[in-house]
């Protein structure tokens, strides 16, 4: 088609650039404490553990350290971003007011077929929780709050709870086991007030929910007195 742009349905989608796939992978390998925080990023383990070159990996890390995922120290490399505990706080704070005006707008506007979403995702939750898949529970408790983001139906909600989702799950991680059965309670509570459309109890339910995981996450921090040396990758 010379002299003329080809149709846009015609064009070929372009792969993803290996660096942002080796970032993505990082950062799963981060949100999932895979990587903990304080952890030695070693570049050549990276590459190796990736089956990639030193150069996107060294690519991504500049990235994630530009989002505040990582920390480059000069003269001793790249080290996980260990989040303080006012951070942590203003972050779950922000995340507090966020989803209790989500599940309030979800009571307002959920469909059964929401509804039952929330039920499934409930259910799997607490399968997850009795076979002790902390993994599992931390992605369904995820799940379960971003489908409640969507059925509030104000989409600048979920963008902006989607923006500190991956945050959130990172600080859950560490609280996920201890919360266990109260915090699917909650879930169990919270998704009976939708269902009614109760859009006061939700947002309360919901704003209750999430302060008793702050408070849980700022406790188990301010707990933990053990000085970690740098870790590398592997070994």
């Amino acid at each position: 088609m010379t002299g003329a742009a080809a149709p846009a349905r015609s064009r070929i989608a372009r792969p993803v650039p290996l660096r942002e796939s080796v970032q993505a992978a990082i950062l799963e390998m981060i949100v999932s404490r895979e990587l903990r925080p304080g952890q030695h990023l070693v570049e050549n383990e990276l590459a190796s553990l990736l089956g990639v070159s030193r150069q996107p990996v060294r690519e991504a890390l500049q990235a994630l350290k530009n989002d505040g995922w990582v920390e480059l120290r000069p003269g001793h490399g790249a080290f996980v971003h260990a989040p303080t505990a006012e951070e942590a706080d203003q972050l779950l704070s922000v995340r507090r007011l966020l989803e209790a005006e989500s599940a309030a707008n979800a009571a307002r506007n959920a469909d059964r077929a929401g509804v039952a979403r929330l039920r499934d995702i409930y259910q799997r939750g607490v399968e997850a929780l009795a076979r002790d898949d902390v993994e599992a529970v931390i992605g369904c408790n995820a799940e379960l709050h971003a489908e409640i983001a969507r059925l509030s139906g104000n989409k600048v909600l979920v963008e902006l709870a989607s923006t500190v989702a991956q945050r959130v799950r990172w600080l859950h991680t560490p609280v996920a086991r201890s919360r266990g059965n109260q915090s699917w309670a909650e879930h169990e509570a919270l998704i009976d007030a939708i269902a009614a459309g109760d859009a006061e109890r939700a947002g309360k339910l919901m704003a209750e929910h999430t302060e008793h995981t702050r408070i849980s996450y700022l406790a188990e921090d301010a707990a933990s007195d053990e000085v970690d040396e740098p870790q590398r990758v592997i070994g």
